[in-house]
């Protein structure tokens, strides 16, 4: 629910202290406030929720194969939070504008993002991976934090044009340590800024555990910013849409921002160079495995006959045609230009930058003919 002064609710290791819609069995759970805000939501859109998670996981799969295969340099899976970055992104207009970490694939999925896009930039053929304009998301922010200011900053903007669009930021438990982050929230909160603050909490901060990030809810730190913040359960994709709904529609009606803190689970490493068997136990992963987002969206509906064995087959035949044209667009990929990783560097020539690229072209040009 939405707290707008911290709560006598526990410490940070009381997990199931939030909004859940739907159980991990697959069975709802009432909720009358929760419940109006995806009341329209149908079998068909539920089964279309579906297909994104598992076309998503897919896609991670092959991209996490492709590293260990040498054809990335590096991979931030996002095995297990699938429900939070599905559930929020799907409940976006257009022309609402994303800043995310590098951990939002299925956000940029949802958002039309070129698949062979999604792993230019772990490929080492691009900045970023994607042009942001042509699908309102920012390229990835692996500086830590740093793309919650990008969003405040982008939203007093929309407020200043006096538009109905909204920013959102998405970023894990960890960054809500940085500087960054608070210092977003004390911008958005003082000019009542049209912004989505999402926090993916997936218990791990690389190797540090969130209790050591936080004694009290995540979300308990917002209103003392004076913003209102929800926590939900971030593996039920329905009460993810549910709380993202209520904050864009806040943010719209000029209600300025809202935090909302997801508690999910990040089932895989930190990255591909990470070992989470190093700091965590597989006591700890298997009961998160049994909180699975996709399987208890598939049990409901089970539940309600909407998931047949036709529907089963439809959406695994999706998910492995996706994944044989991302693994067949990344094994194509040209190698790019080595003077072409000046570009876009500065909006406007830049002089120190074109010294350098000209040092740099005058050092290539030592190997021309070399046979080694």
């Amino acid at each position: 629910m939405l707290r707008e002064s911290v709560t006598e609710h526990g410490t940070a290791d009381l997990l199931e202290d939030f909004v859940q819609l739907l159980k991990p069995d697959g069975s709802r759970v009432a909720n009358p406030t929760f419940d109006t805000w995806v009341a329209d939501v149908t079998d068909e859109q539920l089964v279309s929720l579906y297909e994104d998670m598992v076309v998503v996981r897919r896609i991670d799969a092959e991209a996490t194969a492709l590293q260990r295969q040498g054809e990335l340099g590096l991979w931030a899976p996002l095995l297990g939070q699938e429900a939070a970055q599905i559930g929020s992104a799907r409940a976006l207009r257009d022309d609402d504008f994303i800043f995310s970490s590098y951990r939002e694939n299925a956000v940029a999925y949802c958002r039309g993002v070129a698949l062979t896009d999604l792993l230019s930039m772990w490929r080492g053929h691009s900045h970023g991976g994607w042009d942001p304009y042509t699908v309102n998301m920012a390229v990835p922010a692996i500086i830590i934090g740093a793309q919650a200011l990008h969003a405040t900053g982008y939203a007093m903007g929309i407020k200043a044009e006096a538009a109905d669009s909204v920013a959102i930021t998405y970023f894990g438990d960890g960054a809500t340590s940085q500087g960054d982050v608070n210092e977003a929230l004390v911008f958005a909160a003082s000019f009542d800024a049209p912004v989505v603050f999402f926090c993916q909490n997936n218990q791990w901060a690389i190797s540090e555990p969130v209790g050591v990030q936080a004694k009290r809810h995540i979300s308990e730190r917002a209103p003392g910013f004076g913003i209102p913040s929800m926590r939900t359960d971030g593996n039920d994709v329905l009460a993810v849409m549910a709380a993202t709904r209520i904050a864009l529609d806040r943010a719209r009606g000029g209600g300025g921002p809202t935090f909302i803190e997801a508690v999910t689970y990040r089932m895989g490493p930190h990255t591909t160079s990470d070992d989470p068997s190093r700091y965590r136990t597989k006591d700890e992963l298997e009961e998160w495995k049994g909180k699975d987002p996709i399987t208890r969206l598939e049990a409901l509906l089970e539940s309600t006959g909407a998931l047949s064995d036709k529907v089963r087959a439809r959406v695994k035949a999706k998910a492995d045609a996706v994944a044989g044209e991302l693994r067949q667009g990344v094994i194509s990929m040209e190698d790019p230009h080595p003077l072409s990783v000046f570009d876009n560097v500065y909006a406007e020539p830049h002089s120190w930058l074109e010294r350098q690229k000209s040092q740099y072209a005058a050092y290539l040009e030592t190997f021309e003919g070399d046979e080694r």
